[in-house]
């Protein structure tokens, strides 16, 4: 039994915000959350001698973070169809500048671990809020494409810039000082826009979890997210292996480090302006086929530059240029692969399929570093190459059972 319900909201407002002042208000809290990890990198190698703890700990302050604004969405989508966007935006930005301001405070490592959790928390209700809003209000405008363009550039974008910010941050002011660049912006956010941000949700529904069980039960489903998993799971072990691969092993600096991360998420912004004639041509499952081959190569390439070369931007960052290539094409259409059948339960769908994705990243992706040494092109190598192979798997099952 679904048990669904329809309360209509308090008196709310239209947003007549123009295009850039809505921009105004909603990117600060999209770029923050994102930039919470980001930023983070190039200190990661320093973490655990000012905690006073291991690598494997320091991880888990990438892990859980990384898992928490997947898992968030479950959370705190019902929360704001049900209670509001304001309420969550609010409490998600209080939330992640509080923990902030604290984790500049501590070296106890438990409680640091704790903090990061909560601040990835709080990010989650951020991104919740701001594109529940920009749902509310754009849904029905032409508006939506340029705003939805404009807020996804802005996060392709931080994963570039973020390890130099984070970098040069840390070295004139020191390591705290990164989390206070992080709690001050999002603390200055909220006041501003505190008397701006009125309530957008016109409705108020809840369902029961009936709805879970037949997004769980599609192949298309799990194929496809699978796929996402992969791909972001890639990226995801490359800047957790990164920092020690190429600051404590190539003795790159972390401006240098920084700078090299960043020709691999720029990599990505490349590709993604000619990925869409491409994507069009091969349909899903020919663009998720392609992506997985080329994982598989660039696999291939870390695994050789790991025993023949020693760690450097070219054993190391330049497969990387060609994983970038992969993750695009992949995760260019697995939404639309995993979310085809969801139309009339696309919330659902979707909370479900970042959910999935976060979960395969954090808990597959952490074992393989914290197994195989997160000093190595190892993880990553053994994370693509098995991920993609079991996913082209799952790709030629799921081709085949269609075509019966």
């Amino acid at each position: 039994m679904r048990g669904d319900f329809i309360v209509p909201a308090q008196n709310p407002r239209l947003w007549t915000y123009s295009l850039p002042a809505a921009l105004l208000l909603l990117a600060p809290f999209n770029i923050l959350a994102s930039l919470g990890m980001d930023i983070y990198l190039p200190i990661v190698p320093a973490m655990p001698g000012i905690l006073a703890t291991t690598p494997e700990v320091v991880q888990l302050t990438l892990t859980l973070y990384m898992i928490m604004l997947g898992v968030g969405q479950i959370l705190f989508g019902p929360l704001s169809d049900r209670f509001g966007r304001r309420p969550i935006l609010f409490g998600g930005a209080l939330a992640f500048a509080a923990t902030s301001f604290a984790l500049a405070t501590t070296t106890s490592a438990w409680l640091f671990v704790l903090l990061r959790l909560v601040q990835a928390t709080g990010a989650a209700a951020m991104l919740v809020a701001v594109f529940a809003t920009v749902r509310d209000v754009y849904a029905e405008r032409p508006e939506s494409a340029v705003i939805y363009s404009l807020l996804n550039a802005m996060l392709a974008f931080v994963p570039a810039l973020g390890p130099i910010a984070g970098a040069l941050i840390a070295s004139a002011l020191g390591w705290r000082a990164i989390f206070l660049a992080l709690g001050i912006p999002a603390f200055i956010m909220l006041v501003f826009v505190l008397p701006k941000w009125h309530e957008t949700r016109q409705i108020r529904t809840q369902t029961s979890r009936a709805g879970f069980g037949t997004v769980l039960r599609s192949p298309n489903f799990w194929t496809y997210t699978l796929a996402f998993g992969t791909a972001m799971g890639s990226f995801f072990v490359f800047f957790s292996t990164a920092p020690r691969v190429l600051i404590d092993r190539a003795s790159f600096s972390e401006l240098g480090f920084s700078f090299a991360f960043a020709t691999v998420a720029l990599s990505m912004i490349a590709t993604t302006r000619f990925a869409k004639s491409f994507v069009a041509r091969w349909g899903v499952p020919g663009s998720v086929l392609r992506g997985m081959l080329v994982l598989l190569l660039s696999a291939g390439l870390l695994g050789l530059g790991e025993i023949f070369l020693p760690p450097s931007f070219w054993s190391f960052i330049l497969p990387m240029w060609l994983a970038a290539v992969g993750i695009v094409f992949t995760t260019a259409v697995t939404a639309n692969g995993a979310l085809q059948e969801f139309s009339e339960m696309a919330g659902t769908a979707v909370a479900l399929h970042f959910c999935v994705q976060s979960l395969i990243v954090g808990v597959i992706g952490t074992g393989v570093v914290i197994g195989l040494g997160g000093d190595t092109a190892w993880p990553l190598t053994a994370y693509t190459a098995g991920m993609a192979a079991f996913t082209l798997a799952s790709l030629f099952w799921l081709t085949s059972r269609q075509r019966r």
